[in-house]
């Protein structure tokens, strides 16, 4: 193949792409198509559909360095990754793959034995847990959680609602009072991207086919969250904010927010700690069925 027929991600993709990725045993919360697509600004992310297979190809460290993910779908793996090393050599790096998992590793293996050096990114790992856990908070590893929520529900009057096109103002009001409070000089670019993409996906909330649910306090929105399947059995929790004047009411939108998700989903995919302490410390504590580790994978140089 001449050129892989890459093109950039466009909201209208998505019917294509997550015909890809929901059959898929992959739990990745990359590959969720809200998450692609929120996302694609800070990436220049693209994807082909190429003989059965869904390739995604996007740009890190400033935009200067080619990567991509490992190949999903009905097609030969073999001949794919030969394509996308062509492609990356093309653009002056070895091929990396980044966010492998151990499934993912499996096939990488099959196809192209002994070719890759795997390097786990311990932040980058996804805090993946059982649904009905979360929506439970049953055993005593949980009963802090059960008693900020029981604290909750005596000091506060609340209301769970589904977020729709009409609450969305409230959650961005939610949002810019968070936003204002937790932004500092050291990672202000970070909660700024975060801020991008989570305003795109709350104002593109039905074309992206997005769940989320809100806490309402005196009619006042106080916490929300939301999300995506990222494949057949496992949703993707993307976002979740909450005031936190409001002791609990991050336990609160949690347990709420899963109890509400179809019970087709198994598992809820929470995503990673970017190595912030308080946030691991807060994932841990939720006791995670999966700690799914995730690698980049670097061709090694052929002989």
């Amino acid at each position: 193949m001449e050129k892989l027929p890459f093109q950039p991600i466009r909201l209208e993709d998505k019917t294509l792409i997550t015909a890809h990725t929901i059959p898929s045993n992959y739990q990745n919360c990359d590959y969720s198509f809200a998450n692609i697509c929120s996302w694609r600004f800070l990436y220049d992310t693209e994807f082909a559909i190429v003989d059965g297979l869904l390739l995604i190809r996007f740009w890190i460290e400033n935009k200067t360095r080619v990567a991509y993910m490992t190949p999903t779908g009905q097609g030969n793996l073999q001949q794919a990754l030969e394509w996308l090393e062509a492609d990356s050599l093309e653009q002056g790096h070895p091929l990396c793959l980044l966010g492998v998992t151990p499934d993912a590793r499996t096939e990488l293996e099959k196809a192209a034995p002994g070719s890759f050096v795997y390097i786990p990114e311990r932040d980058y790992f996804d805090y993946i847990y059982l649904r009905e856990d979360l929506a439970t908070l049953k055993g005593k590893k949980l009963q802090a959680k059960r008693n900020h929520i029981n604290n909750f529900k005596r000091k506060y009057m609340y209301e769970y609602l589904p977020i729709t096109p009409e609450l969305v103002p409230e959650c961005l009001r939610l949002e810019c009072q968070w936003f204002q409070a937790n932004r500092t000089d050291h990672d202000e670019t970070g909660l700024s991207d975060e801020r991008r993409a989570m305003t795109y996906a709350l104002n593109h909330f039905n074309e992206l086919e997005l769940t989320g649910g809100a806490i309402c306090v005196d009619q006042q929105i106080i916490a929300f969250s939301f999300g995506a399947p990222i494949n057949h059995n496992t949703f993707g929790v993307h976002v979740e904010k909450a005031d936190v004047n409001y002791e609990g009411a991050y336990a609160v939108i949690n347990q709420a927010f899963a109890s509400h998700l179809p019970e087709q989903y198994r598992f809820v995919n929470r995503e990673e700690d970017l190595g912030i302490p308080g946030l691991r410390q807060a994932k841990l504590s939720y006791n995670p069925y999966l700690l799914l580790e995730k690698s980049a994978a670097i061709k090694k140089p052929s002989l």
